[in-house]
């Protein structure tokens, strides 16, 4: 059912700290391959996949509409995969966007290129891997669309690395974490909200994730957005992609880091520590929200509305609308992202 107003755990309102500039320079052009083998995703208008070397991994996207258009990069959440995007990336084609949308690590087609690298799943650790695929398709610039775990990674893109972000659409608002401040225990109802976190931190939890995987993504999809009448069909779509084998570490290590029972890398230390200083996000940014979201959020955005320094609004979608906003409303997701891009303060 659709949650009250709770602090949740996914925001952190803290000091603003900016800094942390990208690379100057990009790394080596890599060619991008088309997959081989054949795709789900062509039965969706999202193409055959291409992958392309970044960073530490072996990316699977998507790559609609024209080469030389206003390059968008959506971003999908967990549990759930680029499908999440399959309209909105139609609809901007369309309108003369190129448009990426990367399968995160441990799903889909994105595999790790070294079986040594740690299957981690901080935050730091999958904003970076955005920015490595930026740098390796020779982006320098674009406007960013995401929900759940994409939307932390795209705020953090635009709040650490405004120079790669023309602008931002982010379901329900600031979601930079906070390790410290998640250790503060928060009332029973905003726990239970969050049972899932406390059942991943066990092992029974993890092996339980690993045998019923799809049973578990179901039931999330369910509970977060009870007004949405999925089908058999469009949950397989993307169910497909938690067959992944990196999924479970990847998850389960994602979880448990926020809760501090699980260590990052040494790596990421710096960025890690500038983001639990809660930065401030300048560049253009529509924050979107559904009226029927049963996943833990804010009602309204004045809880973290000061986080967002440049030209901003707020668009609330009514209508039974729920956690995964681009699928369920892929009309007012696609319009937000064409109008953050002319929003001016």
């Amino acid at each position: 059912m659709s949650q009250p107003s709770l602090p949740s755990r996914r925001l952190f309102l803290g000091s603003a700290v900016l800094g942390l500039s990208a690379a100057a320079t990009f790394a080596p052009f890599a060619a991008a391959r088309a997959e081989t083998a054949p795709s789900a995703s062509a039965l969706t208008g999202l193409g055959p996949l291409r992958q392309v070397d970044a960073g530490l991994l072996d990316v699977g996207y998507a790559d609609l509409g024209p080469a030389d258009g206003r390059v968008v990069i959506l971003l999908h959440g967990w549990p759930y995969d680029i499908h999440s995007f399959a309209d909105v990336a139609q609809r901007l084609a369309a309108a003369g966007c190129r448009v990426i949308v990367p399968h995160l690590r441990g799903h889909g087609s994105t595999r790790f290129l070294s079986a040594s690298t740690m299957r981690n799943g901080q935050q730091a650790a999958v904003a970076l891997d955005i920015i490595a695929l930026m740098d390796a398709l020779q982006i320098r610039k674009a406007v960013f669309g995401a929900f759940d775990w994409g939307a932390r990674t795209a705020d953090i893109i635009a709040a650490m690395f405004p120079e790669r972000c023309e602008g931002l659409v982010s379901v329900s608002g600031y979601l930079i974490n906070n390790r410290e401040a998640i250790k503060a225990p928060l009332p029973p109802s905003a726990e239970y909200a969050w049972w899932y976190q406390f059942y991943f931190a066990t092992e029974h939890g993890r092996a339980g994730y690993e045998k019923y995987r799809r049973d578990f993504a179901k039931l999330i999809w369910k509970t977060a957005s009870p007004q949405w009448s999925f089908s058999d069909a469009e949950f397989e779509r993307s169910a497909a992609s938690f067959d992944n084998p990196d999924h479970v570490d990847v998850v389960i290590h994602n979880y448990r880091w926020r809760q501090s029972l699980a260590e990052g890398e040494a790596r990421y230390d710096e960025l890690e520590r500038r983001l639990a200083a809660g930065p401030a996000i300048a560049v253009p940014t529509i924050v979107m929200e559904g009226d029927a979201n049963g996943a833990p959020h804010f009602t309204g955005d004045a809880a973290f509305r000061k986080k967002f320094t440049g030209p901003y609004e707020y668009r609330l979608v009514k209508g039974g609308i729920g956690h995964n906003l681009p699928q369920e409303a892929p009309r007012e997701f696609a319009q937000a992202v064409i109008d953050v891009a002319r929003l001016q303060g």
